[in-house]
């Protein structure tokens, strides 16, 4: 209320005075009137456009790391060293606002249906008031987006024009590049710039930005890795990035895709490698459950289990190499549900 009382008391201000002529005023007097303006201007703004609006701001962007936490927690199955990594690396990010350097670089690996793109949705979701509908979100997929290899200077000089242009208007951006593995090589190479520490003459900030790659790409790689720790004596659980760091950098800059012989990755401005683990039975499982409940369905009942059961012995195939990773994760669980849930 008080806020609301100074501004109506701003705006007679305003009135008594504009009528005058302005010689009428001295320098120092048309100063001050240029500052409230300017204040005026960023008041009105903040207090009543960006109440109704999007803005690049606290309102619009809250950054809700917790709520990331907790949804991170209740709904992403299998997947213990991206909950242990994400949360701490996008907290520290946005602590660092004022002080960062540099934007925040992360590039997701791991076989279809494991959950990168549920991660990056939520992780847009608790970031923005709109999510991922939010006009700082920007989506790039590959087979859509750059489809062609002979068109490589075209992509890369309309990644560096949408990317500029994005921070320009938000520094607080957020870059999804979904299906890396499909997009030609050396597609991002103009982005290693983008996303390295720099000081740009326009006045462009990429600090405070986040930049989030997804690929299939060592997918294969992580779950024989995994198959081998696992017959070697080691619990799942108790693997952690370092077992699979290297492997996907090696992975990532050798395999054809987007990043392969990329500069962003002779150049070090990925900050974070992070594997997304094959899915076992008790994870699809999980993922069966949870859908149920999406269909306000309790999977524990005698009928909802039998349905459940049927859809992982008919529905459900295995690695031949070590026979236990579900080949498609959780990934048509969606659409087999549906129809259970309809149909029988």
């Amino acid at each position: 209320m008080m806020r609301w009382l100074s501004f109506l008391q701003l705006c007679l201000s305003l009135l008594l005075i504009l009528p005058l002529p302005l010689e009428a005023f001295e320098p120092l007097t048309m100063g001050a009137i240029g500052l409230g303006a300017v204040g005026f201007g960023t008041y009105f703004k903040e207090y009543t456009y960006c109440k109704f609006t999007e803005c690049c701001d606290d309102r619009s962007i809250p950054a809700n790391i917790e709520a990331l936490r907790s949804s991170l927690n209740r709904y992403l199955f299998g997947q213990h060293i991206v909950a242990q990594h994400i949360i701490p690396a996008l907290s520290a990010h946005f602590q660092s606002r004022s002080t960062s350097r540099k934007p925040l670089v992360i590039s997701f690996h791991g076989q279809p249906g494991t959950g990168k793109n549920f991660v990056a949705d939520q992780i847009a979701k608790a970031l923005y008031l709109k999510g991922s509908e939010s006009s700082f979100v920007s989506k790039y997929l590959g087979q859509a987006d750059f489809p062609q290899a002979g068109m490589v200077d075209a992509y890369k000089a309309r990644i560096s024009r949408e990317v500029r242009n994005k921070l320009h208007e938000c520094p607080r951006s957020l870059f999804i590049f979904d299906e890396v593995d499909k997009m030609p090589s050396g597609v991002f190479d103009t982005l290693t710039s983008l996303v390295d520490y720099n000081a740009f003459a326009d006045g462009t900030d990429n600090t405070k930005a986040v930049f989030i790659f997804l690929s299939n790409t060592a997918g294969t790689h992580i779950a024989d890795h995994l198959g081998n720790l696992m017959k070697g004596g080691k619990l799942r659980e108790d693997t952690r990035l370092s077992d699979y760091e290297s492997l996907l950098k090696r992975a990532a800059y050798n395999l054809d895709g987007g990043m392969k012989k990329t500069t962003m990755i002779e150049s070090h401005v990925i900050d974070h490698y992070i594997p997304f683990l094959p899915l076992e039975k008790s994870h699809v499982l999980s993922c069966l459950q949870e859908e149920f409940w999406r269909w306000d369905r309790n999977p524990d009942s005698q009928k909802n289990k039998k349905l459940i059961d049927d859809i992982i012995d008919t529905s459900i195939s295995y690695d031949r190499t070590h026979g236990l990773f579900a080949i498609s994760g959780c990934k048509t669980l969606e659409k087999k549900v549906a129809v259970a849930v309809n149909y029988s």
